[in-house]
């Protein structure tokens, strides 16, 4: 008997090509894939602290993400985070994450991995070509590394993960649905950039 496995496709695959030809600035590539798990749990809960010793984190505060090892942990909400990870863990994380948390009712871990995927973007006309859209000011005095707001980009929802100050560098977490939107707004924020150096 063959077992046909279900072809993946990113939301972002057909735009590969058209990012790569942005100002030299401003470099932006999709993360495809990646796996993303929602962790609901109370701070300081035994389940928070038994998903914290399983992963070798500490969930980290508000506007915030522990960006420190292989699972990243990102702050979404009073009682909810966002655990990404390289594809090909999802299963092997929500079964360590679901044992850990055993059979305390008040926690739960979700595989949310379809809901959304990742640019990554870096480069010196980052902070620029951004602030054409988002209200968030990332003067990394403000928005440190680490800081994780949710926010609008061009009025779509993005979590936007500070990685990186010299770079500068960050993650902008997307919808499915509005990745193309999304990508289209990019390519025109950088209309006025192209022909320079950035």
């Amino acid at each position: 008997m063959t077992v046909e496995t279900p072809t993946r496709f990113s939301p972002l695959a057909e735009w590969q090509d058209r990012l790569a030809g942005l100002p030299s600035g401003l470099r932006v590539r999709e993360l495809p894939f990646l796996t993303q798990l929602g962790l609901r749990a109370q701070p300081g809960s035994a389940a928070a602290k038994a998903v914290e010793a399983c992963l070798g984190i500490t969930l980290p505060d508000p506007v915030r993400a522990e960006l420190s090892g292989d699972v990243k942990a990102l702050w979404m909400g009073p009682d909810e985070w966002l655990l990404v990870a390289p594809d090909g863990r999802r299963q092997e994380l929500l079964a360590r994450l679901r044992d850990a948390i055993g059979d305390d009712g008040s926690a739960s871990v979700t595989d949310v991995s379809a809901q959304r995927t990742t640019l990554a973007l870096s480069g010196p006309l980052l902070r620029e070509v951004l602030a054409q859209g988002c209200a968030v000011d990332l003067d990394p005095r403000v928005t440190p590394v680490g800081s994780c707001p949710t926010t609008l980009l061009a009025q779509a929802p993005v979590t936007l993960v500070v990685r990186d100050e010299a770079a500068p560098a960050v993650w902008l977490l997307v919808r499915a649905s509005f990745a193309s939107y999304l990508a289209t707004w990019l390519l025109d924020a950088c209309t006025e950039y192209r022909g320079g150096t950035g």
